[in-house]
């Protein structure tokens, strides 16, 4: 993407306020008339002044005051509004990026780290406020001034005003010059930056490895060496910019000089009258001024662009799959799942899920088992549209999840992820997630039935608490018995819990097993199971293998088969809980 085709992107995000931005583009050209009536008047009253006509001076003179006021009314009302529309425009389109950031696959958000997302969303709205305040303030009255102020200098006298042409050709190739030999290590700088900012959110999210293993110094010494690789990539494009100044700085003077001097051999031979030769000079100024407020702009312009780019690459990232108004609600569900011929790969050439078919009657417990990597969470995320499969369809009661609205879907679908998720807010909060209109006496029924209700109220702040970034002031029992409260609360009719327990040792998992049995009742429930209790009571295991579903059946049937599932439970890969360890039959060893 160019510079003019980013610039005019940016330009064209003010579209939702076009009334008010055609406006103060007439502001800005009342402004442009004031710009090149100022010279040619002051011009007028030298050459009234001069061949002694005094009226007519003081007619100039009063004109030049009443556009003078009227230049410094027109730019109040534009600088205004022109803030208060930058304002609103930056905080819409950062809302706009954060609303199609988080909707984004997990596969992009996997590529991209937070830290890089979060300095593309800062660096880009501030770069699109500095262009929208620019553009309005000042950039648009300078175009409309010098494309104003060229024909009447021409009109005046053409050999003056060729001077003036010429001016203009110099700023421009030597700002054409500038860019194409800086543009390509300014994005190196501007990716140097992102891996500055990436480094840093990964260390300051995970503080408690970095002290731990004493790498506190290592880290800081490695952020220095990258800002090192900043400034050595960043200085030979200042250098190029500061030598693109001298040589604007070099045009301007010479153009004055020349214009002076040509003024007076025109005027020593009758073709050019002092006032036009001031008011040559006035419009030789001005348009220095402006085009080196333009070539300010250019450099300004120049530095955002990569920031700017990264933020529309985000901004046109294909979306997942997103509410859709169009589509219908789902109505409501007893909760029957099936899978038919699911495949589903992050990478086309490695599917993760192949051929996987099965039916989950409504109400009823499925048990997910097999090897580390054998497709388990991926199947499930399957199932509330995380991901959409490359093959195959997913319905619930029959009805074909995708052609239904997703967040309808997804309301209908409890989680309880082995990563309980918690986020920077009080304990309440977070579980209000799963039900957002929930009532106190609600949330105390939903944490009591986890298990979580005791720890919360001897919090400082009771269930007011905060929570610190994901979850890290509590622990990891703690963490996963609010997720599982949460999801108690939400009272969805199909649940899926992903290693939901793992973080809970075997009393405090004990405690919560009747509420979990309370919370599965009626429900269909999947479960990513480790525990030999969850294995032997579910309706049905899916025993998967490479992302392939390779035995299914009972607990007795799957260990009397002798396959994979046999083999698992004799190496112990299904943990005993306290009840299994005093009184199950020996049919799995404990880990």
């Amino acid at each position: 993407m160019s510079i003019f085709r980013t610039y005019l992107r940016v330009i064209a995000l003010l579209r939702p306020e076009r009334g008010l931005a055609i406006a103060l583009a007439l502001g800005n050209l009342l402004l442009a008339g004031v710009f090149f009536l100022e010279p040619w008047l002051y011009g007028q009253v030298v050459d009234a002044l001069a061949t002694g006509g005094h009226g007519n001076a003081w007619r100039y003179i009063g004109l030049w005051a009443g556009v003078g006021f009227g230049g410094v009314a027109a730019s109040v009302w534009v600088s205004l509004h022109a803030d208060r529309l930058a304002h609103r425009r930056r905080l819409a389109v950062m809302a706009q990026f954060f609303a199609h950031s988080i909707a984004l696959p997990l596969g992009f958000h996997g590529d991209h780290h937070t830290g890089r997302l979060l300095r593309i969303l800062h660096a880009g709205s501030s770069s699109l406020f500095s262009v929208w305040l620019g553009f309005f303030r000042e950039h648009l009255a300078t175009v409309l001034a010098v494309v104003v102020m060229l024909p009447l200098a021409w009109r005046m006298n053409w050999k003056l005003a060729l001077l003036m042409v010429g001016l203009m050709v110099s700023f421009a190739v030597f700002n054409t010059i500038a860019i194409r030999r800086t543009h390509r290590q300014q994005g190196e700088v501007e990716q140097l930056h992102h891996e500055i900012s990436e480094r840093a959110g990964d260390v300051l999210g995970n503080v408690l490895v970095v002290q731990s293993f004493a790498r506190v110094a290592a880290e800081v010494a490695e952020i220095q060496a990258m800002m090192k690789r900043v400034l050595a990539a960043q200085y030979p494009v200042l250098r190029g910019w500061a030598w693109l100044s001298v040589a604007n700085r070099a045009a301007s003077t010479i153009t004055i000089v020349a214009i002076f001097a040509l003024g007076a051999t025109l005027n020593s031979r009758g073709e050019v009258s002092v006032g036009a030769i001031v008011s040559f000079v006035g419009f030789a100024m001005m348009m220095v001024g402006r085009l080196e407020q333009l070539a300010n702009f250019m450099s300004g312009l120049f530095f955002q662009t990569p920031s700017l780019r990264s933020f529309f690459q985000i901004l046109d990232a294909p979306a997942g799959p997103a509410g859709n108004a169009d589509l219908p609600q789902l109505p409501p569900l007893r909760g029957e799942v099936r899978f038919e011929n699911v495949s589903f790969g992050y990478d086309a050439t490695q599917p993760a899920i192949r051929n996987l078919s099965f039916h989950a009657p409504a109400g009823a417990t499925i048990a997910l088992v097999g090897p580390t990597g054998a497709g388990k969470t991926t199947a499930l995320s399957l199932l509330y549209r995380a991901y959409d499969p490359t093959e195959g369809r997913i319905t619930v009661d029959g009805i074909d999840i995708r052609t239904v609205d997703v967040n309808s879907l997804r309301r209908n679908i409890a989680v309880v992820f082995q990563d309980a998720g918690l986020f920077y807010r009080s304990i309440a909060d977070n579980l209000r997630i799963g039900k957002p209109e929930a009532a106190p006496q609600d949330i105390e029924e939903a944490a009591r039935l986890a298990e979580a209700h005791d720890f919360i109220v001897v919090k400082p702040g009771g269930y007011g608490t905060l929570v610190a970034e994901r979850g890290r002031s509590l622990s990891g029992g703690e963490r996963q018995r609010l997720a599982i409260a949460r999801a108690m609360l939400k009272d969805a009719p199909i649940l899926i819990l992903d290693e939901a327990t793992s973080a809970l040792d075997n009393a405090t998992e004990a405690r919560i097993q009747t509420a979990l049995q309370a919370l599965t009742e009626g429900r269909t429930t999947f479960v990513i199971a480790h525990r030999l209790s969850t294995v032997r009571d579910a309706d049905l295991i899916l025993v998967l293998k490479d992302g392939q579903l390779v035995e299914q059946g009972r607990y007795a049937e799957l260990v009397k088969l002798g396959g994979l599932f046999a083999e698992l439970d004799r190496q112990g890969q299904f943990v005993a809980d306290a009840t299994d360890a005093q009184g199950a039959e020996g049919t799995s060893s404990q880990v």
